[in-house]
């Protein structure tokens, strides 16, 4: 900022190895990351040289891009610094180029799994809050237990404790096949139901 005059933070969010996502120039302003791509995306920097990027940093991304698909209304291109016109860069290294050139998998998320689901318990733990419901995509340790318990229960979803739009997709058909409100809101009956409701 003091040797080349930058204004600030050029991307929108940045994310380090344990998957915290840090908030830059966030969704709502224009970043400076790829000229003269910046209005058009939106830019993820990831804290960490080639190779450094671990499942979580990657499910964090991953999470980033569904959110902007959603709040898009549909599904954005996925891109990298280097593969964009005008940008002579090897960012961000091979590994993640490989990685967003695959699909950004992180695991599927949404209906049932083909493997034996778990029975159903005779009681839930307490549920701990906070209500999981997004926007804005949150990460909590209620959230991964959640997703722990539904995968267990044969629902294919990742478990990386970031309540966004795939997990709610989850929470929805969950909600409709027991017969719950549906609202997409992980709080006290659908949190209890993951545990205790029978394996239809």
């Amino acid at each position: 900022m003091d040797g080349r005059g930058w204004a600030d933070v050029g991307y929108n969010f940045l994310v380090d190895r344990q998957g915290n996502v840090y908030e830059g120039r966030g969704w709502l302003t224009v970043g400076a990351h790829a000229s003269p791509h910046n209005t058009s995306h939106i830019g993820v920097c990831f804290i960490g040289r080639d190779g450094d990027a671990t499942p979580a940093a990657k499910a964090a991304i991953r999470g980033l891009h569904d959110e902007a698909n959603r709040r898009a209304g549909r599904t954005l291109s996925r891109s990298w610094h280097g593969g964009l016109s005008g940008n002579s860069t090897s960012c961000p290294g091979a590994d993640l180029r490989s990685w967003v050139q695959a699909g950004m998998p992180v695991g599927s998320g949404g209906g049932t799994s083909p493997t034996p689901p778990s029975t159903p318990s005779s009681s839930a733990p307490a549920f701990p809050g906070p209500v999981l419901v997004q926007p804005p995509v949150r990460r909590t340790e209620t959230c991964r237990r959640w997703q722990q318990r539904m995968r267990e229960r044969g629902w294919r979803i990742t478990v990386d404790g970031w309540y966004g739009s795939a997990s709610e997709r989850v929470c929805r058909q969950f909600q409709t096949e027991k017969g719950f409100s549906v609202d997409g809101r992980v709080g006290p009956q659908t949190w209890a139901g993951a545990w205790t409701a029978p394996v239809t």
